[in-house]
């Protein structure tokens, strides 16, 4: 494995329903560190599965995934400690409604990788004053907006200082006007090196932010290459059609 590549993924199937879905089909991709590799494709084209078994959170049906040369395909291994450098990012953002803003970010850190609490808050607080949103530590998750809990929800995974983040449709769930006070945080973290596998219906990202795009179809990797070769010299008709659908 070259030196740089933060995570493997070799031949990965996911199949459901006895074989009769295949959601993954086969598909290998190699994930470097400081790289956004920026996944696209239609509903239902395994882009979510393929992110989501990255760390796990769905079991390949076959295959095998590498993450800093660990195995974590092989049921020896402790998920659990390959999970807290894997930062993930859902689409609901998944806040712990009873929790202020702060415990919501503290509450991993002191759990798990057994910072004080003090240093976990002061963390905590440096993180959110980075995204604007420091004067929100106290708040509930009810009381902020859709933009407002995706920022948080991306503060509190780079509270565990991961190694990649993993973004699931991080902006589909917020009104249009949200959707910018999010990617720029996503771009920040980019321009600084942070290592990021992102599923995304936003093309103008993909092509601004992203260091590869990989365009996946019926459970397979269609086509992948740098934004600028992808999006102005798509080689497959899957691709030209898919862009003619969406830019």
């Amino acid at each position: 494995m070259k030196d740089n590549t933060l995570i493997s993924v070799k031949d990965v199937k996911k199949h459901y329903n006895g074989d009769k879905i295949k959601a993954l089909d086969g598909v290998s991709a190699d994930i470097r560190k400081g790289e956004v590799v920026v996944v696209i494709g239609p509903s239902g084209s395994g882009k979510s599965t393929f992110l989501r078994c990255l760390n796990l959170l769905e079991t390949p049906t076959d295959g095998q995934i590498l993450f800093n040369g660990t195995d974590i395909t092989d049921p020896k291994t402790d998920i659990d400690l390959h999970r807290r450098k894997m930062g993930m990012v859902f689409q609901q953002f998944n806040l712990f409604p009873h929790m202020t803003v702060l415990r919501n970010m503290t509450i991993a850190p002191v759990k798990l990788l057994k910072q004080s609490p003090e240093k976990a808050e002061e963390n905590a607080l440096a993180l959110l004053r980075r995204v604007g949103l420091e004067d929100r530590a106290k708040a509930y998750p009810s009381q902020l907006s859709g933009g407002q809990k995706q920022r948080i929800a991306i503060v509190r995974a780079l509270a565990m200082s991961p190694d990649v983040m993993l973004f699931d449709e991080p902006t589909s769930a917020l009104d249009p006007e949200m959707v910018g006070e999010v990617l720029d945080v996503m771009k920040q973290l980019a321009q600084e090196g942070m290592t990021m596998v992102v599923v995304t219906h936003e093309m103008n990202f993909a092509r601004e932010v992203g260091s590869r795009v990989i365009f996946m179809d019926e459970g397979k990797i269609v086509e992948e290459n740098t934004p600028a070769e992808l999006f102005d010299k798509p080689k497959s008709e899957r691709l030209k059609n898919f862009l003619a659908k969406v830019l």
